[in-house]
């Protein structure tokens, strides 16, 4: 069983940086692809950014391509999101999962598990 804890949101001005991290426990990071997903009120969870499991193969959402990374720190045994140029638009409850595959799938679906989530609130 993988157990997977957000920590770091809050809130932040537009053009601001946050930096979100996933505390993995029960089995190491790395035997899985990582993702970010969020959700804003009224909307469906959404895929922000992916990790494979080799920590090469990256993908983005294309409204955060150039302004959010996703990183692995193997020691830590955490995965992290950078997040700069904030906006209002990416305001939301960010949750990390974790799949059980080697393939970074963009759908929340099949992803086998999730942290409870942390917000993100950004004023314009």
């Amino acid at each position: 069983q993988v157990q997977l804890v957000e920590s770091g949101g809050g809130l932040v001005q537009a053009g601001g940086s946050l930096r979100l991290s996933c505390a993995v426990s029960g089995r190491t990071s790395s035997n899985y692809v990582m993702a970010w997903f969020r959700q804003a009120p009224g909307k469906e969870r959404e895929f922000v950014a992916g990790l494979g499991r080799g920590s090469v193969i990256t993908r983005y959402a294309d409204s955060v391509k150039g302004r959010f990374t996703i990183s692995r720190d193997n020691a830590k045994n955490t995965v992290d999101l950078e997040m700069n140029s904030l906006k209002p638009d990416d305001m939301a409850v960010y949750y990390c999962a974790a799949l059980e595959s080697v393939v970074i799938a963009t759908s929340a679906l099949p992803y086998n598990y999730w942290g409870q989530g942390t917000r993100v609130t950004v004023s314009s």
